[in-house]
């Protein structure tokens, strides 16, 4: 195509490749496979490139009758956690064609209830956390194609679920905190009626269950360190024998636990072995250094916009939960004194 001329076309690309303009769209469309040669695909995107194509999408969402928009709803961004996974969602999303909006559930710290006059028209599909779950109603995101996150695949709303392997998490924190010796247990929960926190729950008082001699108790508290610090304070000034471990459900309740530990004159973790789950920035931030159990937020994300994808083009979705890992720091030891 000569210098200064319009932009290129489809059917540049097509006469580039030596192949139809029908097999330019499967190709950059991301709809070959099965169709055409990985050769050909390969070669349809190189004409594209050295050419500069750029798809004309939005006249192509018109005849396909889609806006290419995803709508990710999360419980608010008062961690990277959640950024995490918009991170990975989006650069999924980007690879074929579609954007991410971002939407806080109404009980964070998001915009207004109904961001969209019709979501229905104006979304091809929504992912959603189970903790922001309740938003769906407010933005009738119920009715489009849905993947749910974090959510029991026996009572999920979506039509697809991708889920991190939580339950696994908590028992490598429990076989750890055992192995080192502890058997009297606070786990530090968080009051956030949601699928993930019953599983941590469930996990922790089976698998202690399993031990002779080992005692567990639970105090619940909001996901934050002030809410953290209140409760694990009774928690751990209350009558028995004081629990030589504390599992929390959240890298933020660690950090309050922390805080609680030093008023009450114990120190992490000669007094008290502390844990957490979700491996933020804060982990190696407090000190001694947090053992944590990694979740990859980002690879999260990704599932979750790719199960969006076979969703909307009717395949199966991947499947097999995301494998997490216990990050051994400074905060777990033998227990110390009676």
């Amino acid at each position: 195509m000569a210098r200064g001329s319009t932009r290129p076309t489809s059917r540049d690309v097509a006469q580039a490749a030596g192949v139809s303009q029908a097999a330019v769209s499967l190709v950059l469309g991301d709809k070959w496979r099965g169709r055409v040669s990985e050769t050909t695909a390969q070669r349809v995107r190189e004409a594209a490139r050295d050419l500069g194509y750029r798809p004309n999408l939005a006249a192509r969402n018109l005849r396909l009758g889609r806006t290419r928009t995803v709508l990710l709803v999360v419980p608010a961004l008062t961690t990277e956690f959640f950024a995490g996974v918009y991170t990975g969602a989006t650069r999924v999303a980007a690879e074929h064609g579609f954007g991410v909006v971002l939407y806080p559930s109404p009980e964070g710290i998001g915009p207004a209830r109904d961001p969209f006059a019709s979501a229905q028209a104006a979304l091809d599909g929504v992912i959603a956390s189970s903790m922001a779950a309740d938003a769906l109603t407010a933005i009738r995101g119920e009715a489009l194609p849905l993947v749910m996150l974090d959510s029991d695949p026996a009572g999920s709303l979506g039509a697809a679920t991708v889920n991190l392997d939580i339950a696994d998490g908590v028992r490598q924190v429990a076989e750890h905190l055992l192995s080192l010796g502890h058997r009297r247990f606070l786990h530090l929960a968080a009051d956030v009626p949601s699928w993930t926190f019953e599983v941590r729950a469930r996990e922790l008082a089976a698998r202690l269950a399993g031990v002779p001699g080992t005692s567990v108790r639970t105090a619940r508290s909001p996901i934050s360190i002030e809410g953290a610090v209140a409760a694990a304070e009774t928690a751990l000034s209350g009558p028995g024998p004081r629990p030589t471990a504390v599992v929390c459900d959240d890298d933020q309740l660690a950090a309050g636990t922390y805080k609680a530990a030093r008023r009450l004159g114990l120190r992490v973790p000669d007094d008290l072995s502390v844990t957490g789950l979700d491996d933020l920035a804060l982990a190696t931030a407090i000190d001694p250094e947090l053992t944590t159990v990694r979740l990859d937020a980002e690879l999260f994300g990704e599932r979750g916009m790719r199960a969006l994808l076979a969703v909307l083009e009717g395949r199966e979705p991947e499947g097999g939960d995301i494998p997490v890992s216990l990050v051994v720091r400074g905060s777990t030891a033998p227990p110390g004194r009676p």
